[in-house]
């Protein structure tokens, strides 16, 4: 699907406030409502929208502590990396998960209340994975730029 000017105007709206109604769009695109309707419908059969999220605030449900963690694993066998990502994918405290390139093999992001529950993740979830070599992490000072929205 080839995205257009109004396309890509809906999505930066959307992006912006997912809550807007399709009348308020549709005065902003100079559009009718229908019309807006039956873009959004078409963006989502596409699986360019592939889902609608609320973006809480961490401090006031306290999942302050952020960390990133590098893990190796210490074998690149295809039945490693499958079995990584499938028992990774059910950890809740993962937020993200990327397998890259580099000296580590994949960069979690991790959201926790505190490093006593940090250390808890580390000990009883992270290092119970099997065919994990090591794990390097780092702890977010503070956050300077978050955004989900994607520029178009």
């Amino acid at each position: 699907m080839t995205l257009d000017n109004t396309d890509r105007q809906l999505l930066n709206f959307l992006q912006a406030d997912t809550k807007q109604t399709t009348k308020r769009l549709a005065h902003q695109l100079g559009l009718s409502a229908t019309a807006v309707y039956e873009r959004i419908r078409k963006l989502e059969k596409h699986g360019i929208i592939r889902n609608y999220v609320a973006l809480l605030d961490r401090k006031k449900i306290d999942r302050e502590f952020v960390a990133f963690c590098h893990v190796k694993l210490v074998q690149h066998a295809r039945e490693y990396v499958v079995k990584f990502e499938k028992e990774i994918a059910q950890v809740s405290e993962v937020l993200e998960c990327y397998h890259i390139s580099g000296d580590y093999d994949y960069l979690l992001k991790v959201v926790v209340e505190d490093m006593e529950e940090f250390r808890e993740f580390m000990v009883k979830k992270l290092t119970t994975i099997s065919h994990i070599g090591s794990t390097h992490s780092m702890f977010m000072i503070n956050e300077v730029k978050h955004s989900t929205a994607i520029s178009l």
